[in-house]
């Protein structure tokens, strides 16, 4: 496949590293524009910009299948993105950064448009970024949440904590509920596919799959009995914190926003129904004794600097914050977070790599999430109609992953080595990102 990036910015680098060894990639960008991780991929480097209809004959846009737009300019993004559709058949990828440019321009090619002047996927980072810190707080304890099958079905992921009943078992005699697997564990930033042999330890981060009623008996059985989520602060009223903010808020939580600036915080007392907005610096140790903010049981930094989201997740969790949420701008200090003890740090990057993976994916094989900083992915399998009943111990996958979850139709299934898959189902799998290539292509048209 042919692929052109136009920005050659960080999140450039990482679309780029994600695709060039399977792809034909090429960069766009101003020379000086280009970082340097660039120097360490084989991808072919055009210096200009890419609205530019030169630019973009020099790139070979009629044979290109995919472009995407990722520079720090929303109003270049869009230009490039109408132009390449001017000019050729290829799929078009937008990144922007204002919510009014999401909702106007996702025009869809139907009756009411007879026209190719459209963009096939506007991505804003923002809004990926909320959804997942949404589905963080609204389960106490756990570090990453994902659902699946119209929420019938979900990933979570707990820390085993010192005086877990589960400290020192293997996983076979752990009693956890029906419908409920362990698909992985990350131990020393490590992770890996269990087994039945496999002993859990203090500190393992261990990740679950399974329907989403079984998976709440069993975090109110080993994680968090009977405590809920009740108390949110978030620090910084930006467009994150304000989109989190509206969407809590339908949860009738009580919330409490700490922003800097007073004409932001007019603006959102104006957005805001139910929130407490604060007018302080979420670093002021002060104002967070003051306001309690560490008694709350989900303190969230969302600030655009990632020096001050760390400043202000530190302080909380010396003065005792059972959860803090952390946004990072930098892919690169996701690792240094949660090594000085953030419990979670998350960034809107890895979401966009995400979208644009089954945005401009031409098999039978979609990626519905990624955790643990992209070590495990979670892959959603369509079995053709040809394909041959089998079950499960009888199917010798060429690398380690557990089948979590099989959608048959309406029916959600938390399988067993005796279930069958059949032709039609949908067939959730987890593994390691080293050995989804692998996965995918023994599944890729795979027959009975």
């Amino acid at each position: 496949m042919k692929i052109i990036i136009f920005g050659a910015n960080e999140i450039g680098f990482m679309i780029a590293a994600e695709f060039y060894t399977d792809n034909d990639i090429t960069v766009i960008d101003e020379e000086r524009n280009k970082i340097d991780s660039f120097n360490k991929l084989d991808v072919g480097f055009i210096s200009g910009n890419a609205s530019s209809i030169d630019v973009l004959k020099q790139a070979d846009i009629k044979n290109t299948d995919v472009f995407i737009a990722c520079t720090d300019s929303d109003e270049l993004n869009i230009v490039s993105c109408l132009t390449v559709k001017r000019l050729s058949k290829a799929k078009t990828l937008c990144f922007v950064r204002k919510e009014e440019y999401k909702s106007s321009l996702g025009i869809a090619k139907d009756a009411d448009y007879n026209s190719d002047f459209y963009i096939d996927n506007v991505i804003w980072p923002e809004e990926l970024l909320t959804q997942e810190i949404f589905r963080i707080i609204t389960v106490a304890k756990a570090l990453d949440v994902e659902n699946f099958a119209d929420d019938r079905a979900r990933l979570l992921e707990y820390k085993i904590p010192k005086y877990s009943p589960i400290v020192n078992t293997q996983v076979k005699h752990c009693e956890f509920p029906k419908d409920t697997l362990i698909v992985g564990i990350t131990r020393e930033g490590e992770l890996f596919i269990p087994n039945g042999e496999t002993t859990l330890l203090e500190e393992d981060k261990v990740i679950f799959m399974g329907l989403s009623h079984s998976l709440n008996i069993l975090a109110g059985k080993f994680f968090h009995e009977k405590e809920f989520v009740q108390y949110v602060t978030i620090i910084g009223g930006g467009n994150v914190g304000l989109k989190l903010a509206k969407t809590l808020e339908n949860l009738n939580l009580k919330l409490k926003i700490i922003e800097r600036d007073e004409d932001r915080c007019n603006y959102l007392s104006e957005e805001l129904n139910n929130a407490l907005i604060i007018n302080g610096d979420g670093t002021d140790l002060e104002l967070l004794n003051e306001e309690d903010i560490a008694a709350s049981d989900v303190i969230v930094s969302v600030t655009n600097n990632d020096e001050k989201n760390l400043l202000c997740s530190l302080l909380l969790k010396h003065l005792g914050a059972k959860k803090v949420i952390s946004r990072v701008s930098k892919d690169t200090n996701i690792m240094l977070f949660e090594q000085v003890g953030i419990d979670i740090a998350i960034s809107s990057k890895t979401a966009s790599i995400n979208e644009i993976k089954n945005s401009i994916r031409d098999t039978n094989i979609g990626i519905l999430a990624t955790v643990e900083q992209g070590q495990g992915e979670v892959l959603n399998i369509e079995l053709p109609s040809d394909f041959e009943t089998k079950r499960l111990m009888d199917i010798k996958l060429p690398a380690k992953a557990i089948i979590g979850v099989i959608q048959r139709k309406n029916r959600i299934i938390i399988p067993n080595g005796a279930t069958e898959i059949r032709s039609e189902d949908n067939v959730i799998i987890f593994t390691t990102s080293s050995n989804a290539p692998i996965l995918k292509r023994f599944f890729e048209g795979v027959k009975g």
